[in-house]
């Protein structure tokens, strides 16, 4: 673990999609993968983080509900927050 946090930088698109879920992601699942993404901590596996392929490829997602979905970007010392949805919305 670093101890330098890193930067969420969240896209106009996620901002809108945070406002449409946000009773659903204040949550302390939500926390917690917010707080593994800043900390550079590797995301429970009960998240399911994976990268992305095709159109999303150097994208990840992870599952902060069953079927509630984060696709985020990691660039190193920043992590572009893109996307917040259902499975159906997202893919």
């Amino acid at each position: 673990m670093k101890n330098k946090l890193r930067i969420l930088k969240p896209s106009n698109q996620f901002k809108r999609d945070l406002k449409k879920y946000l009773t659903e992601t204040i949550s302390s699942d939500y926390l917690v993968v917010m707080s593994c993404l800043l900390k550079d901590e590797i995301i429970p596996e009960k998240y399911r983080d994976h990268a992305l392929t095709g159109d999303l490829k150097g994208c990840r997602d992870c599952h902060i509900k069953p079927d509630l979905v984060l696709i985020y970007r990691d660039t190193g010392e920043r992590i572009e927050l893109l996307r917040l949805g259902s499975h159906s919305e997202l893919f």
